[in-house]
């Protein structure tokens, strides 16, 4: 049987002003097809932080979890 392994990342914490949710930026760098050139390509995650531990400009490690809400399908790793 094999172990199920889960999305992992890391990021900067963008907003903090919901209760045991935070909002994460990750920033990666993606390749031009035709041209070669790097640019940057940023996506947000809401993430649930049970503690409310992380605030606004904190970085933090991020697991993916089962569906919590509408949006949210993320969890802290404490």
């Amino acid at each position: 049987m094999e172990k199920i392994t889960k999305k992992e990342f890391s990021g900067v914490v963008v907003s903090d002003k919901m209760v045991k949710t935070i909002v994460v930026k990750i920033e990666t760098f993606k390749l031009h097809p035709r041209y070669g050139k790097r640019y940057k390509v940023s996506k947000k995650y809401k993430v649930h932080d049970e503690k409310g531990q992380y605030h606004a400009g904190d970085k933090g490690s991020f697991v993916e979890c089962r569906p919590m809400s509408k949006e949210k399908r993320w969890r802290v790793i404490y």
